[in-house]
C-alpha cells in the first residue's frame, strides 16, 4: 500500500522499472448540499461527512482528487478539512463551477437555483470572470495552483477549454462518452447541453478548437469511465419499445441503462467491479471513479435519502477500493496527468493562475 504521507508519484514512475500498473482515480464533485433540489438557500453541511470517507481513501492508499466548487471553499468546515489532506500529501484540491452559485451574480433568469444554468449559457466575459473567482478562491484558501477541474453539470466546450488553458488548468475530465445530455435542460434559450456519444474514451490533449479531438493545447482530457451497455434480444426489445420518451423512456432508462459508470447509485457494485476488471483485461491505463460529496451525508442528495442507503453506499464503495488497491495504482488527477504529458515527450505545462492580461476583467467583483 502506498504510502501516503508523501507526495503523489506520478503514473509511471516505477522504481523497479516494471511496467506501470494502471491508475486508479478517484474525482469528487465537492458541492452545496443537493444541489439537485430548486432551494435557493445553500448549504454545505456536507463538508462535515468528508474525513470518513477520507479515512477509507487513506486504508487503501487511494487518493481523491476534490473538484471544489465555490460554495464548499468558502465553507469553514471544508477549509480545515482540505488543508488537512494537502498538508498530509493524502489528495489533491481542483475545481468544479456552478455558474448559479459562483460570483460575480448576474441572474439569467428570474430563478437561476431553479433552472441551474450551464456555465457556457453566459456570455464570455461572465464566464471567464467566473473561472477567476474560482480559481483565485482555491489559491487564496488553500495556497495551491489548482490544475484539476470538472465542469458544472458536465456542460463543456471550446471557449470554456480556452477559458481553463488561459488560467493554468492541466487536466479536465468533464467529458463523459457515450453519453448525451440533449434531455437535461439549463437556462431557458441557453445553449442547451453537450452530446458527448461520438467523444473518446481515452485521455488526450484537447484542441480548444474542437473539444472531440486531439489537439497541442496542455489541456489534457480525461473523459469518465464509462462503456455501453449490451441487452439480449428480449430485454433490449423491451427497452426499444419503451424508449420513446415520457414515463415509458425513463422507467426503461431505470431498468435497462445504456451505460455502465464507475460511479455508485445504490445498486451497481457488480457492475462497478466488473468495469474495474475489463479495464485491466483490455490494458487501460486508468479508470476513473466520481461521486457528489454531498452523496456521503443522508439526505444531501435525491440518491442516498437515508442513513441506511448511505451505509449501503459505502459498503460498495469499500468493496471497489479493496478490489483496486492491488491491480491499480492510486492517483491524484494531476498526478496522473504529469505521467502522461512525460510518456508523450509533452512539458509539463504554464502554472496555474488567472490569465496573465495586464488588468483586471471588469466582471470580476461580486454582485
Amino acid at each position: 500500500m502506498s504510502d501516503l504521507t508523501a507526495p503523489v508519484r506520478a503514473a509511471g514512475a516505477g522504481d523497479d522499472g516494471a511496467a506501470p500498473r494502471p491508475a486508479f482515480l478517484i474525482t469528487i464533485d465537492v458541492e452545496e448540499d443537493d444541489a439537485w433540489s430548486g432551494s435557493a438557500t445553500v448549504r454545505t453541511r456536507n463538508a462535515g461527512f468528508l474525513p470518513r470517507f477520507q479515512a477509507l481513501c487513506d486504508r487503501y492508499g487511494l487518493p481523491p482528487t476534490y473538484l471544489v466548487d465555490w460554495t464548499m471553499a468558502t465553507s469553514p468546515a471544508f477549509q480545515e478539512f482540505g488543508r488537512a489532506v494537502l498538508e498530509g500529501g493524502r489528495g489533491e484540491i481542483g475545481m468544479h463551477l456552478h455558474a448559479w452559485t459562483t460570483p460575480p451574480i448576474l441572474p439569467l433568469t428570474g430563478a437561476d437555483h431553479r433552472h441551474k444554468p450551464f456555465l457556457t449559457d453566459f456570455p464570455e466575459p461572465v464566464m471567464a470572470a467566473k473561472v477567476t473567482t474560482a480559481t483565485r478562491t482555491l489559491q487564496d484558501v488553500f495556497r495551491v495552483a489548482p490544475v484539476s477541474h470538472r465542469a458544472g453539470r458536465w456542460m463543456m466546450d471550446e471557449t470554456y477549454a480556452r477559458i481553463l488553458v488561459e488560467h493554468g488548468y492541466l487536466a479536465d475530465c468533464s467529458v463523459t462518452p457515450h453519453v448525451s445530455w440533449r434531455g437535461t435542460s439549463g437556462a431557458p434559450g441557453g445553449r442547451g447541453p453537450r452530446d458527448y456519444t461520438g467523444y473518446p474514451e481515452h485521455p488526450y490533449f484537447v484542441d480548444p478548437g474542437a473539444l472531440h479531438r486531439a489537439g497541442e493545447s496542455p489541456l489534457l482530457e480525461v473523459p469518465m469511465t464509462i462503456v455501453p451497455r449490451r441487452y439480449g434480444p428480449l430485454a433490449g426489445g423491451a427497452r426499444a419499445l419503451l424508449s420513446r420518451g415520457g414515463p415509458a423512456g425513463r422507467v426503461a432508462g431505470r431498468l435497462w441503462p445504456r451505460t455502465s459508470w464507475l460511479r455508485p447509485n445504490g445498486r451497481n457494485r457488480r457492475e462497478m467491479l466488473e468495469l474495474a476488471g475489463h479495464a485491466l483485461r483490455s490494458g487501460r491505463d486508468h479508470v476513473e471513479f466520481m461521486l457528489h460529496s454531498s452523496e456521503l451525508m443522508p439526505g444531501g442528495s435525491p440518491y442516498f435519502r437515508t442513513f441506511r442507503s448511505v451505509e449501503a453506499l459505502y459498503d460498495d464503495i469499500e468493496a471497489l477500493f479493496a478490489y483496486a488497491a492491488g491491480p491499480f495504482e492510486g492517483m491524484t488527477l494531476a498526478a496522473y496527468r504529469a505521467g502522461f504529458a512525460a510518456r508523450a515527450g509533452r512539458r509539463p505545462g504554464p502554472a496555474a493562475g488567472p490569465p496573465r492580461t495586464g488588468q483586471e476583467n471588469p466582471c470580476t467583483s461580486a454582485k
